[in-house]
């Protein structure tokens, strides 16, 4: 049998458990971007190129929906 080895302490998160939920509002909080390039090649022959770019992020009261009308007072 093996001893089990202890988490390696040059690493902040290796003692650290962290719940999917928290990694989700932490992300949405400051931001995602997200980037991917797509090639479907055949013989050396480009078929089909999908770029992504996308920006997730949370929406409030300091960062409004871009979608909203300004309301002009």
């Amino acid at each position: 049998m093996t001893t089990p080895q202890p988490p390696d302490t040059a690493s902040p998160l290796a003692q650290r458990q962290l719940a999917l939920v928290d990694l989700l509002d932490r992300l949405l909080a400051g931001g995602v971007v997200i980037t991917g390039d797509l090639t479907l090649r055949i013989a050396d022959v480009d078929l089909v190129r999908v770029d992504l770019n996308a920006l997730i992020s949370s929406v409030n009261a300091d960062v409004p929906s871009p979608f909203e009308e300004e309301e002009s007072a």
